[in-house]
């Protein structure tokens, strides 16, 4: 599937906010920020760097199901540390083929060293969805316009339909009189 498109498209679309997290704050200031912000995954920042990522799924598997507490769990503990980043230039296809490939929901947009946004597979599906949505209503006008045409260039022009056939009035539905004695 060929999805035509950059990361920087995507991003100029979003609002341009971008959620962040210390290492040192509590799991449970995280998932408060992530449920307040209505998103799935914060970066997680030290000043200006990024140094890693948190997400539910993260809360999820490694405190909910070890019976750990969230106020008392640091997000540095728990966060993915080894995080895969994207560009702007970046084409959809390839982040798709990244994010599959390393079972990955998010991806940190990095342009010259510094962070300035994020996408989700949300935010690609979207995109591929209103690309094919793009490419069927140019098929279709495209079609439309070569059956209008060769229409035409064959001399075809639309008429009106033909009306029912009508039938002499000395014929009717009770008159058998025209159907052939055995």
């Amino acid at each position: 599937m060929d999805v035509s498109g950059h990361i920087g498209a995507i991003l100029n679309q979003k609002s341009g906010e971008v959620f962040s997290i210390a290492p040192d704050a509590t799991v449970f200031k995280a998932i408060e920020l992530m449920a307040d912000k209505n998103v799935g995954a914060l970066l997680v920042m030290k000043g200006e760097n990024l140094v890693g990522i948190i997400s539910e799924r993260d809360y999820t598997r490694k405190v909910f199901l070890r019976g750990k507490s969230s106020k008392e769990t640091r997000v540095d503990e728990i966060m993915s540390s080894n995080v895969s980043t994207t560009k702007p230039g970046e084409s959809v296809d390839e982040c798709l083929r990244l994010m599959t490939e390393k079972h990955i929901r998010h991806l940190p947009v990095v342009d010259g060293g510094k962070v300035i946004g994020i996408i989700s597979i949300g935010d690609l599906v979207k995109h591929v969805i209103s690309c094919q949505s793009a490419t069927i209503a140019h098929l279709e006008s495209y079609i439309s316009e070569i059956v209008g045409d060769s229409s035409t260039s064959l001399g075809m022009t639309k008429t009106a339909p033909e009306p029912p056939l009508q039938f002499p009035d000395r014929f009717s539905a009770d008159d058998r009189s025209h159907r052939a004695a055995f």
